[in-house]
């Protein structure tokens, strides 16, 4: 019974070892991150590389001089996986929501 316990201490010890690790590297700045960009956790050491999460474009101003993003509370939040440098409000971005919009694989 004592080594049943034991095991169990070390192995929620380790468990709880990990999930601080995890947490603090998620809080880590990211440097480059463009406004509207929710969330940003690099994924390489020189931090070029990023998982960001941001809402995504109003539809009514994707066509727009001045894009924006819908509110983040409305759930209709963007994963990506690219440079952390990406611009959610950028050419790029823009031309991606509108390809999805009207179904199109491909953007000029």
């Amino acid at each position: 019974m004592k080594h049943i316990k034991l095991v169990l201490s070390l192995v929620l010890a380790g468990m709880l070892g990990f999930s601080t690790v995890a947490i603090s590297a998620e809080r880590a700045p990211v440097k480059g991150v463009k406004p509207g960009v929710i969330s940003a956790v690099a994924l390489n050491k020189s931090g070029s590389y990023c998982h960001l999460k941001f809402p995504a474009i109003e539809p009514g101003t994707l066509s727009s001089a001045k894009p924006r993003l819908k509110d983040p509370g409305s759930g209709d939040i963007i994963d990506f996986y690219g440079p952390c440098n990406y611009d959610p409000l950028g050419a790029d971005e823009i031309c991606r929501q509108q390809a999805m919009r009207s179904h199109e694989d491909f953007c000029e």
